[in-house]
């Protein structure tokens, strides 16, 4: 660990669970202290009492992020507690089977309640924190893509795509305030969730999704969570200043195979 986030201030909207607890944890360990912003208390204040285990400073906060008035809690709360925010890391998500919808009139609610969470979410939880983070001389974000913005993936998938967008049009909005925002487009990784996914007796072909991806993939071994953190921590330091506006496949070459 090299230290790099000492005195920084880190919001992981999301961070309650999966990846996004996996992110906290490697910041904190980087001498970050770190919010933790979920739908679900419990699961924020479990992964705070985790941080404190290990010396490190954190705070829970509930949050739904599409509720601009809970995100603009969540900001105002992070400010307060530790003096403001330099790197905000937008993992929440409506995903897997749940975001799997069919394309007719009587979905039409779930795609809105997908694209508010995935994508009005994002533009949310950035807003809230700009102030901040400007207040202190710029900062980092970094939003959470997927492969399966590059592919036929229905929801979920074109919810990705307009996150992508999104980086890009927010690195331009807030470069003025020297905010750099960037983007990691995962294949399928080691979260509590995917593995449960992957692993769903009740999915035709479950037991063979994972072999099929890591077949297609050409690196050929299972993404692993610390694969997007080693990738968020470097977007989100000193080391990555010069980049915007990305957002960087982290998926062993998945949606690169030759045809």
């Amino acid at each position: 660990m090299t230290g790099r986030f000492t005195n920084r201030i880190a919001v992981i909207a999301g961070g309650g669970a999966g990846i996004g607890r996996r992110f906290a944890h490697r910041f904190a360990g980087e001498g970050a202290s770190v919010v933790i912003a979920d739908l679900d208390i419990g699961a924020a204040k479990r992964v705070v009492a985790e941080l404190a285990a290990d010396g490190a400073r954190g705070l829970a906060c509930a949050a739904d992020v599409a509720d601009v008035e809970a995100v603009s809690a969540m900001a105002s709360a992070a400010v307060a507690e530790f003096g403001g925010i330099d790197i905000l890391v937008n993992c929440a998500a409506i995903h897997l089977d749940h975001a799997q919808l069919p394309f007719d009139l009587e979905s039409v609610p779930k795609w809105r309640q997908v694209m508010d969470v995935n994508v009005v979410g994002t533009l949310a939880c950035s807003a809230a924190c700009r102030p901040a983070m400007a207040a202190r001389g710029g900062g980092s974000i970094v939003n959470m893509s997927s492969m399966a913005a590059y592919g036929a993936s229905g929801a979920y998938g074109v919810s990705k795509l307009a996150v992508n967008s999104l980086t890009v049009s927010l690195a331009a909005a807030y470069s003025a305030d020297g905010i750099r925002v960037n983007g990691i487009a995962p294949g399928l990784v080691d979260s509590e969730s995917a593995v449960e996914w992957a692993n769903d007796p009740s999915r035709s072909g479950a037991a063979d999704i994972q072999e099929q991806l890591v077949a297609g993939q050409m690196i050929k071994r299972p993404g692993r969570m610390d694969d997007l953190a080693n990738l968020c921590l470097f977007l989100s330091s000193a080391e990555a200043g010069f980049i915007t506006g990305q957002t960087i496949l982290v998926d062993g070459g998945y949606t690169k195979k030759p045809y």
